[in-house]
């Protein structure tokens, strides 16, 4: 039986508003995975001054609702302060929809955790965490699970990629299981320092590799 989309949701997925990618976005965030079924990436541009989003994307990987709530979750936050946007739920974006069905809920949620995530990176970046918890291992581990194995569309830990975490006065270093000129070596490196480095306490990412 075919799911009950309400018009919105089809408006949205047929003509998808903020569609695509900010090449010099000031933050960026990726959630989910296309091996689970669904993914989004949310990419922001902010005035430095009153911290307003003044341009927002987002790419997607699933479902029409998936591609539904990363237009509809963009437009909401679009103009927005950063205070403003991280306030946004998930049952805001639903109910601008005009519903969701209930087994499409996280598609809701996966949209707002993408946002909120953009936006830590923004502030990270930037200087404006208040909370300072140390950089642990834990916290690496947990960074890692957002990196992404292109080869089978899941993360770096749950592939194993990752075989130790070390932490030690600002240096954090990552060694995978994975050969230096493996062909996704370097988009992986890449994208670890990207989710380390902006820790208010990490002064350097080191990535090695096996031999």
């Amino acid at each position: 039986m075919p799911i009950p989309y309400s018009e919105t949701v089809m408006e949205h997925f047929r003509h998808p508003r903020n569609v695509g990618r900010i090449e010099d976005a000031d933050a960026k965030a990726v959630e989910g995975s296309p091996a689970c079924g669904d993914m989004v990436a949310v990419y922001l541009k902010v005035d430095e001054d009153d911290k307003r989003i003044t341009d927002i994307k987002f790419e997607s990987y699933g479902c029409a609702s998936n591609i539904a709530t990363g237009s509809i979750i963009t437009e909401l936050a679009k103009g927005k302060t950063l205070d403003e946007a991280k306030h946004i739920t998930w049952k805001q974006a639903a109910d601008a929809l005009g519903g969701l069905p209930p087994i499409k809920t996280h598609c809701s949620v996966l949209a707002v955790d993408g946002l909120r995530a953009a936006i830590q990176n923004y502030e990270e970046r930037h200087g404006l965490v208040t909370e300072r918890e140390p950089t642990t291992v834990e916290i690496v581990r947990k960074r890692l699970k957002h990196v992404m194995n292109p080869v089978v569309g899941l993360d770096i830990v749950r592939t194993n990629l990752v075989e130790d975490i070390a932490v030690e006065d600002g240096t954090v270093r990552v060694r995978l299981n994975l050969p230096a000129d493996h062909q996704f070596a370097a988009a992986i490196e890449e994208d670890i320092v990207d989710k380390l480095e902006p820790r208010w306490d990490v002064e350097h990412v080191i990535v090695d590799f096996t031999e």
